[in-house]
């Protein structure tokens, strides 16, 4: 996030973390269940391993919960070196590494420099900005203003390593084509 709104970002972000239950998800006050397997969950634990050795700092969850299933606190680690390892692979799992931009070019490029292009989500109130995210975004799908994708009538896909071509909508025809979804909310 943008270093003028980083430290109120944080703050909210943690205090919203924080009411999140994780458990079983058949259980009404559920908000969050468990990883795929437990795989996961090791890999969870070396992600954050790593962070926390390159100085990140481990400010909510950076554990696993209980010893049944494959539970995982959802984790927010802040001062993120962009070399480690939760800031060059998909973590598939619930942590939010949070960084400082200076400034709009300064972002895009963290985003482009990974070799995945799946997803993009960015919020901003400039239109300015919102239209230079969304050609600059390497990603096949981008979402300005809100975190909503992957409809039935909708393109999903990636682009690099995150996949070629779209399913879903009439783009799942066009398999040999780059496509980029833009949504964007004011």
């Amino acid at each position: 996030m943008h270093e003028k709104a980083y430290e109120r970002f944080i703050a909210r972000l943690l205090e919203n973390v924080g009411k999140i239950t994780v458990g079983p998800g058949l259980e009404p006050e559920t908000r969050m269940g468990p990883l795929a397997h437990a795989r996961r969950l090791t890999a969870m634990e070396s992600l954050v391993a790593d962070a926390d050795a390159r100085g990140a700092r481990v400010e909510a969850g950076g554990r696993r919960i209980g010893d049944r299933g494959f539970f995982y606190a959802p984790t927010i680690l802040t001062e993120v070196p962009e070399d480690s390892l939760v800031m060059t692979n998909e973590p598939f799992g619930p942590i939010a590494p949070c960084v400082r931009f200076t400034d709009l070019d300064d972002a895009i490029r963290r985003a482009n420099s990974l070799p995945y292009g799946l997803a993009s989500y960015a919020f901003t109130h400039s239109t300015k900005k919102a239209l230079a995210l969304q050609n600059g975004l390497q990603a096949g799908m981008v979402n300005i203003n809100h975190v909503g994708h992957g409809l039935p009538e909708t393109p999903f896909g990636g682009v690099k390593e995150s996949g070629i071509g779209s399913e879903g909508g009439i783009e799942t025809f066009d398999g040999y084509l780059v496509t980029k979804f833009v949504t964007q909310l004011d």
